[in-house]
């Protein structure tokens, strides 16, 4: 680890993952709270942090927000819109600023309500070091060499598997073959965020990856910790708003004990939330004589309401194991699931877990319909999207619908993460999953993981297993150190507890995991058997699954269209394309169907199984080379005094000379082949683009040696029909066309000696 210094730079190099990583500061971003650029191989990132100094009037949230800013000409592009600049952030920046955002957002002092922003930005991608930990490293030493209060460092490192071993930040190039990809941001003691997706992992062996993560993570934690002690900032003061002490032990005085039976009669979620407003009416009735009850001292009830429930919940947890809704720990609330529910769908899953019910409905479209992705990131194409939708009827509430929020894109990726392991890579179809939040309480993400399995079931995909997901909880003491960790947990355990740890996969493994602490660390023991436990839950939920749908249905939805799967020589590409697309535009047309080309020879041909059917035959037959011996039978496209030209294959024809029409003397071409007749004939020979024919040899039954002497004969030195002799005693004189060779059959004729046949 070294620091130099050059034109007024200050930079500090460290090694991660066998490559340097060199974190600057002191040239960008003067005027910001904090700035530094990060550079891993030829990507650079520029984070910044800035604080507003005032104070947020009238919220009870900190105003903290996190951006991930792709600018393409870090990739050396120029943006495709119409503007040619980059707009709304795409899914893939908004995945990247979450990523940021959940490991930096708990060690914020509680009680803030000054703006944070943190800005990272791309300014180089060099296609193979990933962003992923990079940008997580960017935001935290911008934070910390900053004058914003934070109790960081943190750092982030990438995990993979590759050729049965994990690797640390692997390439990009390496993940194309890697069965894990785990991101895992913590501080020197403990993981405070992790999101990774797997080909059904072991839970031993994502353990394995999670502590080798933590491992990993110190080297750009001491680098940071060694840039704040050369050119932090002093931290800023800033004024925290939570109740006092006294106001308090009123509230407490006041509520906690209602609160405590409220709890306690294991009420469902609105009729518990009803309750818990008619006692803050009464705490604010109370503390008239107290306060008056202007804007601020609201608020300060608000809080002081919710450290109330708070506490009150967490000591029945821990004292009693009993939960909000009356259950145990490990106990998964009841589930009811229904399939097919939806007339004209592909396939529809309907999954309810208590309060909490998700419909998602299976769309299956060609491969033109994947999504084309101009990001930063490596993926160029998506052919399985999943959408998640959290309506705001879901929790009984009415505000505008402003499009999805990044929850539920953060929601969409993790289901969408979870199922793709087990969709087979040669299933040619795009998948479009949408889930639907018709009723919300808590675990809507793993619903949408549980739901999109039976959904893709119902429309026939066959999928490699089933998947399930389960959310869990943690509630710690951290004085006593005691612990619980909750199975299924609800929405209001999951806003007051400490842990939200989702865990999605199969019988066999994980496909999917995304954890987020609010507590500063999370010791491996406890770690661990939250994912036993998780384990547990999850193959009870999938038996559920199974004894709804136990297997994917035998047949494609009668609705979704039919794809015929064929492999050309990839060098043949531009004959099925055409001269501007106009062969294969003419083959869509002619058959009704859909034809998407991959740059490795695959076709797909879509469409109703009759113009399919057409259409794969029309395009093998454009594929095939011309094979002399093989006997092809024809439409005659061209007649002339010399022979027919017949179309034996799709952008092919071949000629027959008139000495090879018939099996006896022919005069006149048209006597045997007219425009537009079909004709059966050998292919003789293939030569500089021409293609000979011979309807004779088949007549005959002869062998291409045999069609060919007789052909040579024919055309050049006379043929038993004329200067040889013809076998039906014809005139022994020779004819022209040929024993004394024709200019246009046995000498070549000048008007098709250029053409290509």
């Amino acid at each position: 680890m070294e620091t130099r210094m050059f034109d007024g730079a200050q930079v500090f190099t460290t090694e991660v993952g066998g490559r340097v990583m060199t974190i600057e500061t002191g040239v960008l971003g003067h005027q910001a709270g904090g700035a530094v650029t990060v550079r891993y191989g030829d990507s650079v990132l520029l984070a910044t942090a800035t604080m507003s100094k005032d104070v947020r009037q009238g919220i009870n949230f900190f105003p903290l927000t996190v951006e991930f800013e792709e600018k393409l000409y870090a990739a050396g592009r120029i943006p495709g819109s119409f503007f040619r600049r980059e707009g709304r952030p795409s899914e893939q920046a908004i995945l990247m600023a979450r990523l940021i955002d959940r490991p930096l957002r708990p060690l914020f002092p509680k009680g803030m309500r000054n703006e944070v922003q943190v800005i990272v930005s791309a300014l180089s991608v060099d296609d193979e070091n990933l962003l992923d930990p990079m940008a997580i490293i960017a935001g935290s030493a911008a934070l910390h060499i900053s004058d914003v209060p934070w109790a960081g460092p943190i750092a982030g490192t990438m995990i993979g598997f590759v050729d049965g071993e994990f690797v640390v930040n692997p390439t990009n190039s390496q993940m194309q073959n890697s069965s894990l990809e785990l991101v895992a941001a913590g501080t020197n003691d403990n993981i405070l965020m992790v999101e990774a997706g797997a080909r059904e992992f072991p839970e031993d062996m994502m353990l394995e990856a999670l502590k080798l993560a933590h491992e990993s993570n110190q080297a750009a934690i001491r680098v940071i910790e060694e840039m704040r002690a050369a050119v932090g900032k002093p931290k800023g003061e800033v004024k925290y708003y939570k109740p006092g002490a006294d106001f308090q032990s009123k509230v407490d005085e006041i509520a906690q004990r209602k609160i405590e039976d409220l709890l306690a009669a294991g009420l469902d979620k609105h009729t518990l939330k009803d309750s818990i407003t008619e006692v803050r009416l009464e705490v604010e009735e109370s503390l008239t004589d107290y306060v008056s009850l202007d804007e601020a001292a609201t608020m300060d009830i608000s809080e002081a309401m919710e450290g109330v429930i708070k506490e009150a919940t967490r000591r029945r947890i821990l004292k009693e194991g009993l939960r909000p809704d009356g259950r145990d720990t490990t106990t998964i609330r009841p589930i009811r699931i229904q399939v097919g529910r939806i007339p004209r769908v592909h396939g529809s899953g309907l999954f309810q877990r208590g309060e909490t019910h998700v419909l998602t409905i299976a769309t299956l479209g060609t491969p033109g319909d994947a999504q084309k992705l101009d990001t930063l990131m490596p993926e160029k194409e998506k052919r399985y999207i999943h959408h998640y939708n959290f309506p705001p009827y879901s929790t009984g509430e009415a505000y505008p619908l402003r499009g999805p929020k990044r929850r539920e894109i953060g929601h969409g990726a993790l289901a969408e993460r979870a199922l793709v392991p087990v969709v087979p890579a040669d299933f040619p179809y795009t998948l479009r999953l949408v889930s639907e939040v018709v009723s919300s309480n808590g675990s809507t993400s793993m619903a949408s993981v549980c739901g999109s399995t039976l959904a893709l079931m119902d429309a026939g995909v066959p999928i490699t297993a089933p998947v399930a997901g389960i959310a869990m909880g943690l509630i710690q003491d951290m004085e006593t150190g005691e612990y619980k960790v909750l199975s299924d947990i609800q929405g209001l355990e999951d806003a007051l507890g400490d842990m939200d740890f989702k865990v999605a996969g199969t019988e066999h493994g994980i496909t999917a995991l995304q954890m987020d602490l609010k507590i500063k660390g999370l010791d491996f023991k406890i770690l661990s058997e939250a994912m036993e436990q998780a384990r547990v839950g999850r193959i009870h939920i999938l038996s559920k699954m199974v004894e709804a749908l136990p297997e994917p249905r035998a047949y494609l939805s009668p609705y979704a269209p039919r794809i015929l799967t064929l492999h050309i020589d990839p060098e043949k590409i531009g004959k099925l394309i055409g001269p501007g697309g106009k062969t294969i535009r003419g083959l869509q047309e002619g058959y009704g169907v859909k034809i998407d080309v991959e740059e490795d020879g695959t076709v797909f041909i879509s469409g109703d199984g009759v113009g399919a059917e057409q259409a794969l035959d029309e395009v093998t037959r454009m594929m095939e080379d011309v094979e002399v011996g093989k006997i092809y039978t024809g439409t005659v496209v061209r007649v002339e005094p010399y022979g027919a030209f017949v179309n034996i294959l799709p952008g092919i024809d071949g000629m027959v000379h008139i000495s090879q029409l018939a099996d006896y003397r022919v005069d006149k071409v048209e006597d045997i082949a007219k425009l537009g007749d079909e004709l059966t004939a050998m292919v003789i020979d293939v030569e500089g683009g021409k293609v000979r024919l011979s309807r004779q040899a088949v007549l005959e039954g002869w062998s291409v040696e045999d069609a060919r002497s007789r052909d040579r004969g024919s055309s050049g030195g006379g043929d038993r029909r004329g200067g040889g002799g013809d076998r039906r005693g014809g005139d022994r004189g020779g004819d022209r066309r040929g024993g004394g060779g024709d200019r246009r059959g046995g000498g070549g004729d000048r008007r098709g000696g250029g053409n290509r046949y």
